[in-house]
């Protein structure tokens, strides 16, 4: 359960694309929280990896939803968007 509105945002679009994802809580541990920030040289949470690769944060992955580039970026990694499949389906009726 995300304890930030960033988070649940993050979360909205995951479920939206129909990914499948790790969570961590990283308030419960101030050196995980610290170290992540280090890791990734980014200073905010939550933060977005794709496959181990560091994307960003809740305004880049919102960004790149609303643009279609995280339809992209999944295909990269083998990961079909619910998005897409649901826009495949629909051409595929208005075609009948």
């Amino acid at each position: 359960m995300p304890r930030c509105g960033f988070s649940n945002a993050v979360v909205q679009i995951m479920r939206m694309h129909g990914v499948n994802y790790d969570a961590h809580n990283v308030l419960a541990d101030d050196s995980v929280r610290q170290g992540i920030k280090e890791y990734s040289d980014w200073p905010t949470i939550p933060q977005v990896f794709i496959n181990g690769d560091f994307v960003g944060g809740c305004d880049i992955l919102l960004q790149m939803h609303q643009s279609g580039e995280l339809i992209d970026e999944l295909q990269k990694v083998g990961i079909t968007s619910a998005l897409l499949e649901q826009e495949m389906e629909n051409d595929k009726g208005e075609k009948k």
